[in-house]
């Protein structure tokens, strides 16, 4: 397949998912019962930047989170959360070959980092999980959005000749762009287990402290990610819906 195709292909989906949404009121007209789900979760936060390059699952420290779902039509449904948690990361944890540089070496960099995210996104389910006539109700879901954070950190250096570029403890709000997949299962009809993986794309580069230092410390051509991937159980509340009052003969302003 060339690549022309695969972008003909890639706006055709675009183009369907978009019309799912417009549309969906229709089917929500439809259905007689809404619902809305309130749950928490455990996981982990992982950072990617100046001082993580790659992604590494061994550098997950524990969060939590905490979160309300509304359905909005069969596939979209709308999510708020939080995400807290704290962690440590340094240039020598867990060797591999993306630490073996000059650079890490000659920084010995340690970041001590604690995050408070609030998000809003918007699911799509790809199964109609809520369709009680299915003998397993599961769905796979992809999400994306917006979220702001608050974050405290401080970076410290194991060379002394970098001791004059560390900052105290700071306070700073950013602003990221959250995607990620997941999958839903009903364990019963009030009660669902989740699983999670999400990536945050952030507009800045100073997670790690290390922003406007010189290019011996740091790279400016590349913004700071953080991800997280964990488990949830949720409730669901269902709420049945009267259908509207027929009219033989609306008003104009029915």
């Amino acid at each position: 397949m060339t690549l022309s195709n695969i972008k003909h292909t890639l706006l055709i989906c675009l183009l369907v998912q978009v019309g799912s949404v417009f549309f969906s009121e229709t089917a929500r007209a439809q259905r007689y019962i809404t619902t809305s789900e309130i749950g928490g979760g455990i996981g982990g936060v992982n950072y990617k930047g100046e001082i993580a390059p790659s992604y590494r699952l061994l550098s997950n420290q524990p969060a939590i989170t905490a979160f309300y779902r509304r359905d909005i039509s069969a596939p979209i449904t709308l999510r708020g959360g939080l995400v807290a948690s704290h962690r440590i990361i340094d240039d020598n944890t867990f060797s591999d070959e993306s630490f073996n540089l000059p650079l890490a070496h000659y920084r010995q960099a340690e970041l001590r980092f604690s995050l408070l995210e609030l998000s809003a996104v918007m699911e799509y389910n790809f199964l109609d999980y809520y369709d009680f006539d299915q003998p397993i109700r599961i769905s796979p879901y992809f999400f994306a959005g917006v979220a702001g954070f608050l974050y405290n950190q401080k970076t410290t250096f194991g060379n002394p000749d970098l001791r004059s570029q560390e900052d105290p403890f700071r306070t700073t709000l950013g602003v990221a762009i959250p995607v990620g997949v997941g999958i839903k299962y009903a364990l019963s009809r009030h009660w669902n287990l989740g699983l999670e993986f999400g990536a945050r794309k952030l507009l800045s580069d100073n997670i790690d402290n290390l922003q406007g230092q010189d290019k011996r410390i740091s790279n400016p051509y590349d913004n700071d990610w953080y991800f997280y991937n964990g488990v949830s159980l949720s409730y669901t509340f269902y709420r049945i819906n009267c259908p509207p009052v027929y009219k033989n003969k609306p008003g104009l302003l029915d």
